[in-house]
């Protein structure tokens, strides 16, 4: 056979290799992406999870509170009413402000803080807020290899083969990235 031949072959093959060894990189990507999406979810519902049992230990002792409680509340059955990746995590963003809230008005009852039951779900909503931390690291750090691999050479032009385009960092709202105020 004629050198060419095999020269053509060798090029055919390497070339099939290239183009399986890219789509399967970019579907093991787009899988971690969303794996590391639904991580947050279930987080979110975890801590969503745990509010009616807060909220329950709380209301013998906080009988003056109401406004606490009643957010708390609402802010739990917007979570659990959320559509979407997004109106989910805006919902748990909510939760986890009238969370904040109501473990502030808690240090007013010690009593309440001293309650092993309180301090365990606290404990428990507080493991909950790190996972969230974690799995939205997760979330920015899967996305940053999809996006490396679609900009970089040649991983560029077998996304554009393939149909494979930028994805979106998660990112804190505006209004949630302002330092809080401390008053004394």
């Amino acid at each position: 056979m004629n050198i060419w031949i095999w020269v053509a072959i060798i090029v055919v093959v390497v070339m099939i290799l290239m183009f399986l060894y890219y789509y399967n990189s970019f579907i093991t990507l787009l899988q971690r992406i969303k794996n590391s999406k639904s991580q947050i979810t279930v987080q979110l519902k975890k801590r969503s999870d745990l509010v009616p049992n807060l909220v329950n230990m709380v209301k013998g002792y906080m009988k003056h509170e109401k406004s606490v409680l009643t957010e708390v509340t609402n802010a739990r059955a917007s979570m659990m009413k959320a559509k979407g990746f997004e109106g989910k995590v805006k919902a748990g963003n909510q939760l986890q402000d009238a969370l904040k809230s109501l473990f502030a008005v808690s240090e007013s009852y010690p009593d309440l803080k001293a309650s092993q039951n309180f301090l365990q779900l606290q404990t428990e909503v507080a493991a909950i807020e790190d996972k969230v931390a974690y799995a939205r690291q997760y979330y920015n750090d899967s996305i940053l290899s999809y996006n490396t691999m679609t900009q970089k050479v040649p991983g560029m032009w077998f996304a554009g083969i393939y149909g494979f385009k930028k994805q979106d960092y998660f990112e804190i709202p505006e209004e949630e990235k302002a330092a809080p105020k401390v008053q004394f």
